[in-house]
């Protein structure tokens, strides 16, 4: 069966061919967030997502965008994966859905060039229901290792330098090599003067220990989007520990937010829960209370008879919705308050209560017993 043809770059995104870079921008990250395979498990997600990510592969780059204008499809056919993916940041702003690692391989099939990255630092930030409604800047403290300064990365002392091993001449190995029969063997250890260092340092950077590394405290401002989902991952590129290779680029700062426990609501995806605990008279007859929302409260109705675990939705009045779409529901469930103890007035008056529903009860059970027996007589009189 022949595949679909390949639809246009501009209709994928969903914007005219006459958009400015951020139109393009704004519609990628709106459409990626859709269709990302981490966040969406319908079956054609991964495949939309392809579409959309090769898109604004094409269309923010203004030497390939031109190549597309002037030829369609067929003036970037010559492209590789490298050439599309290979220098473009797709984490950037993108709430740390991870496009860059493992997920790269995984939906496109290629691996980028390049010497290693360092380690990604994860970091976990607990933020007040508040501030996933308006969304704002938040301080995120952490601690990450880099070079030394006193030692330049050495691990010597301040004025000194580390010396060559001599028996491995600083390569840290140790070459053994043999003639047999006119075969060359060499065996490769680690050499056993240096121990794979390569060199000797006689004088410790004070500052490292020797290590040329230092660990320290650093700190970071970033942007909590409203609506941000429970466990999302924000993602700082180049924030996180250095890499092994001298021309390697740092890893990431991933920051993992939750939500505070709050003593009001219990949060669930944009909604809120609420239990607010009535008296009985009020649910048996009905009336209007102050509820707490998180701008300040609101009026609910309570109708006449309303029974315990009965939930009233207050639309709007929960969290926004991640990337746009209004509002949750703030879901008020009703809990009765047995009183624990009672004046005399009110012992009096549930012993009433209570004779008073005896007495209708005893009056109930004899109406039944009278529509028993005109049953029985007339079935009675028809032969039955």
């Amino acid at each position: 069966m022949p595949s679909a043809p390949e639809r246009d770059y501009y209709e994928v995104l969903g914007v005219p061919r006459n958009a400015d870079p951020k139109q393009i921008k704004d519609a990628y990250h709106r459409l990626a967030m859709r269709y990302h395979p981490d966040r969406n498990k319908a079956s054609d997600a991964e495949e939309r997502f392809k579409e959309i990510a090769k898109a604004y592969a094409v269309l923010h780059d203004p030497e390939k965008r031109a190549e597309y204008d002037a030829r369609g499809h067929a003036g970037v056919a010559h492209f590789s994966h490298e050439d599309l993916y290979g220098d473009l940041d797709f984490g950037d702003r993108f709430d740390g859905l991870d496009l860059t690692g493992g997920l790269f391989g995984r939906v496109f099939g290629a691996r980028r060039r390049g010497p290693p990255r360092g380690a990604d630092v994860h970091v976990e930030l607990v933020i007040p229901l508040e501030s996933v409604l308006s969304g704002g800047e938040e301080i995120v403290r952490y601690h990450r290792s880099g070079g030394c300064a006193a030692c330049r990365g050495t691990g010597a002392k301040s004025g000194t330098q580390p010396r060559r091993c001599a028996p491995c001449d600083g390569n840290g190995r140790k070459v053994v090599t043999r003639w047999d029969n006119g075969v060359t063997f060499q065996q490769i250890s680690t050499c056993p003067v240096c121990h794979g260092r390569g060199e000797f340092i006689d004088e410790l950077c004070p500052e490292c220990g020797g290590r040329g590394k230092v660990e320290r405290e650093e700190a970071v401002q970033i942007t909590i989007p409203p609506g941000v989902e429970e466990g999302m991952v924000l993602r700082v590129p180049q924030h996180g520990m250095p890499s092994e290779a001298s021309d390697g680029k740092p890893g990431d700062l991933l920051i993992i937010v939750r939500s505070r426990p709050d003593p009001k609501f219990e949060r669930r995806g944009a909604d809120l829960w609420h239990v607010l605990t009535i008296s009985i008279p009020d649910a048996v007859l009905g009336t209007r209370l102050e509820v707490p929302t998180l701008k300040g409260s609101a009026m609910l109705s309570i109708p006449a008879g309303t029974q315990p675990y009965t939930v009233f939705g207050l639309r709007g009045k929960g969290l926004p919705v991640f990337g746009g779409g209004g509002h949750g529901s703030l879901n008020v469930r009703i809990a009765y308050e047995i009183p624990k103890k009672l004046t005399r007035r009110q012992r009096e008056l549930y012993e009433q209560l209570r004779e008073d529903n005896k007495e209708s009860e005893s009056t109930k059970e004899r109406l039944f017993d009278r529509l028993r027996g005109r049953i029985r007589r007339a079935a009675s009189r028809s032969g039955f």
